[in-house]
């Protein structure tokens, strides 16, 4: 306890605990779980490049019951908006 010193930090060698130390990364990089398998996520920079990429994805996707389960989804999102909105349906029945 000098007077003219200073106090130095102290060191730790921390390990994770659940970190596999095989040479697999880093163990303080936060990464998505999925992102290897999505092509949507990447560089893309214009709003067309990301529709187009969610497209494509959307149609090569393996998972077909994920696909009609979405657009069931979308499509009673939309019926749930045009009646909030007071849409009038009957501009599409014949005279």
């Amino acid at each position: 306890m000098g007077l003219l010193s200073r106090r130095k930090n102290k060191k730790f060698s921390y390990q994770p605990r659940y970190f596999d130390d095989k040479g697999k990364g880093n163990p303080f990089e936060i990464k998505p779980m999925f992102d290897e398998f999505r092509v949507t996520v990447g560089n893309n920079k214009g709003l067309k490049a990301k529709f187009i990429a969610a497209l494509n994805d959307f149609k090569h996707n393996q998972n077909k019951e994920a696909n009609r389960r979405i657009l069931i989804i979308v499509a009673v999102l939309l019926i749930v908006f045009l009646v909030i909105i007071d849409f009038d349906l009957s501009i599409f029945k014949r005279k």
